[in-house]
């Protein structure tokens, strides 16, 4: 990875010419080293009629936002470096080091996934792709049915995903789609599977594939262009990046655990120092990774904590189309894998959402050079120099499981996870439509990322050929490392529900062992979701909010 991914000083890698790659955004003016602005004020000691926020991404950043906006007083507290627009540098080696969790490298115990989240002022919404999916309604009637979530079936939980939709620009118009979406709906279309445009927090003709480094333009609407900014304008709050919190502080007085603060690490000129600020409320929202760790330090016992990990794991296969010197040729000449809105595109065609409500949907990745050559199995020098060689033109399609296994973090460096064996089914039957709608939309050459996987000329092969090559390498086993599993969405490791058996919060998001002591990110989730999160965290992070504001209410009052 490091070698498609590093630059010299003048930012320049001299292997990306060979491979097709234009390197950053050409749409920036110029190459910059990626900066963080980071403001290392030691906040007030104490805020009175507020709340601290542990985290800025799509759950704290609404929270945050709205309970700033109502009038309190609210400090964010992120661990992750802060990076104005200005000073993005769109380097795939700088972003991942700098703005994801564990440097863009954390897995699961035993190398068997590879986990990506946000680790920067915004959180997963900075970093994300864009898609913005509400609540399925077979996911809805699931939570609010069989875990007795009765919040997800009312009016408000559906005002609050109309409020966020709206608050992010949600819209489902594509003016131009980039290569790999074009290649998912027309061998979607050419199969007669069903596809959709997927709804995204940009503008139509948001055409950019370098999103997954920070938005340049600040046109795709992530917490830093949204509740973030509503927090600063109200002037009620602040943002402290870089900014680690070790601990909630607790208080027994009264008979039962009460939330008065938070113990956190930062940094001054003169070295690390550590604080610890009093408040009313506390609001947990550092993800599904971080939230269970942070719980755990401060000491809480409740045994669901970090336990129902779903990471909704994916399995990709790929498709090579070559350039060609014809002007009718498709995809057009000038089209690149890295290129274009990263999801625009959706098949639920194995989703099962009519059923059981677990299967997989099929969708498209972004994949720079650097984190293509980790993905590609290793078989010798010269095979890899030929791949890297048709990186441009080599669209990838994922298919992305609802899971029903789970997993268990016991810190933020020790995740465990296991596949059921009806994900891995799921997962075979969506990776073999992924290859039969690569070759339905006209690629040269079809494969998988498995260790022991074949190459397919999809145009030389018989139809029986065709046939017996997909059974075959959609049936290879997943476990051992065998082939790489991905997973961008991790949730459901502080899981809500109405008993305290079986879940961390209650249905307002408050933990049922510490008064005053909220969780509001993907952790609550009481199942995996199925889609891409982002709204879901929202809409969820809206109603806590409103939550809490009762609680301070309740506090001003007294």
């Amino acid at each position: 990875m490091m070698m498609m991914s590093q630059v010299n000083e003048k930012g320049e890698n001299l292997s990306w010419k060979a491979i097709g790659y234009c390197g950053p955004d050409p749409g920036c003016t110029k190459t910059r080293r990626l900066k963080a602005e980071n403001t290392q004020q030691p906040p007030e000691e104490k805020l009175a009629d507020g709340a601290i926020v542990v985290g800025s991404g799509s759950g704290g950043g609404v929270v945050a936002g709205v309970l700033a906006k109502a009038g309190h007083k609210v400090l964010v507290l992120e661990k992750g470096s802060y990076f104005a627009r200005a000073n993005l540098s769109l380097l795939e080696g700088e972003a991942m080091d700098k703005m994801y969790l564990g440097n863009g490298m954390a897995t699961t115990d035993n190398l068997d996934v590879l986990l990506l989240a946000g680790s920067t002022v915004g959180g997963g919404s900075t970093i994300n792709w864009s898609a913005s999916i509400c609540t399925p309604p077979h996911v809805i009637r699931e939570w609010s049915e069989k875990h007795e979530l009765k919040l997800f079936e009312t009016k408000i939980y559906q005002q609050a995903l109309d409020v966020v939709c709206q608050k992010m620009g949600v819209q489902s118009e594509v003016e131009h789609e980039g290569f790999n979406n074009m290649i998912l709906r027309k061998g979607c279309e050419n199969l007669g599977y069903p596809v959709e445009t997927v709804a995204r927090n940009a503008p139509s003709d948001h055409y950019c594939g370098w999103c997954c480094f920070g938005c340049k333009d600040g046109r795709k609407k992530g917490t830093s262009e949204t509740w973030l900014v509503d927090l600063v304008q109200s002037g009620n709050g602040a943002i402290l990046p870089a900014c680690e919190a070790l601990r909630v502080v607790t208080d027994e007085s009264n008979g039962k655990k009460r939330a008065i603060g938070v113990a956190f690490a930062f940094y001054t000129p003169f070295g690390r120092e550590i604080g610890i600020i009093e408040s009313d409320v506390t609001v947990a929202a550092s993800g599904a990774i971080c939230t269970p760790a942070l719980l755990k330090r401060s000491g809480l016992k409740n045994p669901n904590i970090g336990k129902n990990l779903h990471v909704h794991p994916v399995v990709m296969a790929w498709g090579y189309f070559p350039d060609s010197p014809s002007p009718d040729a498709w995809p057009a000449a000038e089209k690149r894998s890295y290129e274009g809105g990263i999801i625009t595109a959706m098949t639920r065609v194995e989703s099962n959402s009519e059923t059981s409500g677990y299967g997989t949907i099929i969708q498209t990745p972004i994949l720079h050079p650097g984190l293509f050559s980790i993905l590609m199995p290793w078989i010798s020098g010269t095979d890899m120099k030929n791949r890297m060689v048709k990186f441009s033109r080599t669209t990838h399609i994922f298919a992305l499981a609802r899971d029903k296994g789970s997993g268990k973090i016991t810190s933020e460096t020790n995740i465990s996870y296991k596949l059921e064996d009806s994900d891995q089914e799921n997962l075979r039957k969506g990776l073999e439509k992924v290859m039969r709608i690569l070759a339905a939309a006209g690629a040269e050459e079809i494969g998988t990322q498995h260790s022991t996987g074949r190459v397919l000329k999809v145009k030389q092969a018989t139809e029986e050929e065709f046939e017996r090559f997909v059974k075959e390498e959609s049936s290879r086993p997943l476990q051992k490392l065998s082939a790489p599993i991905g997973s961008a969405h991790q949730m459901g490791s502080c899981r809500m529900g109405v008993d305290p058996k079986s879940s961390v919060v209650n249905p307002k998001g408050e933990t049922w062992e510490v008064e005053g002591l909220f969780v509001a990110d993907s952790s609550v989730f009481p199942t995996a979701l199925g889609v891409n999160p982002m709204v879901t965290i929202q809409a969820i992070a809206y109603c806590t909010a409103h939550s809490v504001l009762e609680v301070l209410g309740l506090k001003k009052m007294m």
